[in-house]
């Protein structure tokens, strides 16, 4: 899913969603999803090209009754639309 949010430096891109089950501390069991993404093409790839340092979010998920980390971050109209065509 590609979503984007207003944001002062442009668009916030939702860049990967991961989905956990219910835990006691998911900071924690997000951690290692999280860094693996960073350690893909695809997360090198924007953790290079960002405008700004991308920043990630835990909700909870209604879907799996857990919860939903989401991974944002801003890059250029140019960049985007590379990302866009390359990643999504």
């Amino acid at each position: 899913m590609s979503q984007r949010y207003p944001s002062s430096h442009g668009s916030m891109i939702l860049f990967k969603e991961l989905y956990m089950g219910d835990c006691e501390d998911p900071e924690l069991y997000a951690a290692e999803p999280i860094w693996q993404w960073q350690q893909s093409e695809q997360g090198q790839w924007v953790m290079e090209h960002a405008l700004t340092q991308p920043h990630y979010r835990i909700v909870p998920s209604m879907e799996t009754y857990g919860f939903r980390v989401e991974i944002f971050g801003t890059l250029s109209e140019r960049d985007e639309v590379f990302y866009r065509l390359k990643y999504k």
